[in-house]
């Protein structure tokens, strides 16, 4: 499809500025973030503000909130220069988390070019698919929108460091915040291009087995083993799992015991559980509370810590991913498809409250949370137009 002359003067300007915004993505990767590393989450997020506003100057209003054991949450807002009326014009939230999942040290040795079977470059590093890539191109983006001349609205950026282990600190911003916005746009990865209207709520139980500690060799009949007794709790919830309905259930963490020759008097066991409604939410519950093991001398005690609500295309919503489509078609793409995924964002907790948002505005590439996660850098100047041309278009109501 031919791009509009305005449309494709963005995107030729974002063609030419792409190794600047490349440069930003690879600032961004060199300082790790790890959610559980408070020390580099506060430099990285100083580091992501001074690079927002080297880029896009001082904000009009900026708050930072303590993430007291999570990281911190920031806002900057920059002022509109439009002065569009009626739903969805006016104030736009643009998400980004920093923090990544990967323990701090792992940068050395990590292959940032990596070759790629299809014949195109890769970039890799800690976190540059999930999600600092996505970051960047949504600065550039707003940078790009000014450059345009096009009326704009007011943006604020909402960079939290506490996504990966579920927002414990930013949750109640993130809706603040929102519900200020007349739409939401997260920057999190496309999948595989796809923006992401749907996805599973998530919940991360933990389980924990009291049983009774003994000799192992001298009394073990005393004992009652918290370990085995939690082993067969795990083997049991996952037959709760059903795939057919979209939930599943993974024991990812497991710990117990205080020496080999003690019968295990604790154990514990942290379980990520995903579902694509709130019916199947109340099914597990009940299920796993239902679990019997086989030595009633040992207690189970289920922490039933649902954290993301299921995520679907609501009604605020399908308008905002109408005008997505048609920016992208004006800038010359033949689609823009949207799609359901299993991984949870905080893009959940903005549609749960039945407000206009997308997700998976940002990177194109794979192997989120895997060693070797890429983006493809021949995509960014697309992924950053596509951003500029859709705040562009939100000075003015939303059509639908």
């Amino acid at each position: 499809m031919t791009a509009s002359p305005a449309a494709a003067a963005l995107t030729t300007r974002a063609q030419e500025v792409s190794p600047r915004i490349v440069d930003d993505i690879l600032t961004l990767v060199r300082q790790e973030t790890s959610s559980y590393d408070l020390p580099g989450l506060a430099t990285g997020l100083d580091l992501l503000r001074e690079l927002t506003v080297q880029r896009l100057g001082r904000p009009d209003h900026e708050h930072r909130y303590p993430g007291g054991e999570c990281g911190d949450t920031l806002t900057l807002t920059y002022a509109g220069t439009g002065t569009g009326t009626g739903t969805g014009a006016g104030h736009v939230l643009l998400v980004g988390h920093y923090d990544t999942v990967w323990p701090t040290g792992t940068l050395a040795g990590w292959e940032q070019l990596r070759p790629s079977d299809d014949g195109r470059d890769r970039l890799s590093g800690p976190g540059i698919f999930d999600m600092k890539t996505g970051l960047a191109q949504g600065i550039w983006a707003l940078k790009l929108a000014r450059e345009s001349g096009a009326p704009l609205p007011t943006v604020t950026f909402l960079f939290n460091g506490d996504e990966e282990i579920g927002s414990l600190s930013s949750r109640p911003v993130i809706e603040e915040v929102a519900q200020k916005a007349d739409v939401t746009l997260v920057l999190e990865p496309t999948a595989h291009g796809a923006v992401k209207t749907a996805r599973k709520g998530t919940g991360i139980f933990q389980v924990t087995a009291t049983g009774v500690e003994a000799h192992a060799g001298l009394a073990p009949q005393d004992g009652a083993s918290a370990i085995t007794a939690l082993s067969e709790f795990v083997v049991a919830a996952a037959k709760v799992a059903a795939p057919d309905r979209g939930t599943t259930i993974n024991t990812g963490l497991f710990r117990g015991g205080s020496a080999i020759n003690v019968v295990a008097g604790q154990a514990t066991a942290g379980v990520d559980i995903r579902v694509s409604s709130e019916a199947e939410q109340a099914r597990v519950d009940e299920e796993l509370d239902a679990i019997k093991v086989s030595d009633p001398r040992v207690r189970i005690d289920i922490d039933h810590a649902w954290n993301r609500p299921p995520m679907t295309l609501n009604a605020a919503s399908a308008p905002l991913l109408a005008l997505a489509r048609e920016v992208a078609r004006e800038q010359g793409r033949d689609s823009l498809p949207d799609t359901a995924v299993g991984g949870a964002s905080d893009a959940n907790f903005v549609a749960a409250l039945g407000l206009p948002v997308l997700c998976g505005m940002g990177a194109v590439g794979d192997g989120a949370h895997a060693q070797g996660e890429f983006i493809y850098p021949d995509t960014v100047p697309a992924q950053t137009a596509l951003v500029a041309g859709v705040l562009g278009r939100l000075a003015r109501p939303l059509r639908g």
